[in-house]
C-alpha cells in the first residue's frame, strides 16, 4: 500500500527505515519493516533497540493522527516505553498498535513488535500522545 504518510515526498526516518502500511482501522494500524543491515547493532547480528522503537512510535503516532478529536490539528509523543522480549537479525517485524485511551488532550497507545516469520513477540510498546489544538 503506497500511504503518502509512508513515503512522504521530502523523505524521512519511516521511508529510511522501510516502514510500509499493512491495514488499518478505528482504533488500530498495523505496518511491516524488513530487517535490513541498517537496522542491526554495530558489529552484532541482532536488531539495534532504535530500530524496533521507530516501527513502534510510527504505528502509534500514524493511529493517533486517524483518531484526532474534533478541532485538532495534529499530536506529538510526549511519553513512551519498551520492554525488549527478544530480537531478530532477519526477516520482517510487524508492529500493531491499539488505542487504550482516546481523550481530548491525550492518547494512550499500545503497540506490539513481532517478528512475521516465527510469529514471535519482540517488544511491546506504550506512549502518550498529546492533542495539539
Amino acid at each position: 500500500m503506497n500511504d503518502p504518510r509512508f513515503h512522504p515526498p521530502a523523505g524521512g526516518l519511516v521511508p529510511h527505515m522501510g516502514i510500509t502500511l499493512i491495514d488499518e482501522g478505528a482504533g488500530w494500524l498495523e505496518a511491516k519493516m524488513p530487517i535490513e543491515q541498517h537496522h542491526l547493532r554495530s558489529g552484532a547480528n541482532a536488531l539495534h533497540a532504535a530500530s524496533m522503537i521507530a516501527l513502534a512510535d510510527s504505528v502509534c503516532g500514524f493511529a493517533a493522527g486517524q483518531a484526532l478529536p474534533d478541532g485538532a490539528k495534529g499530536y506529538t509523543t510526549i511519553e513512551l516505553k519498551s520492554n525488549f522480549l527478544g530480537s531478530a537479525s532477519d526477516g520482517t517485524l510487524i508492529g500493531r498498535s491499539e488505542a487504550d485511551h482516546l481523550g481530548r488532550t491525550t492518547q494512550v497507545w499500545t503497540s506490539t513488535v513481532t517478528h512475521q516469520e516465527t510469529r514471535r513477540k519482540l517488544a511491546l510498546f506504550r506512549c502518550t500522545q498529546m492533542i495539539l489544538y
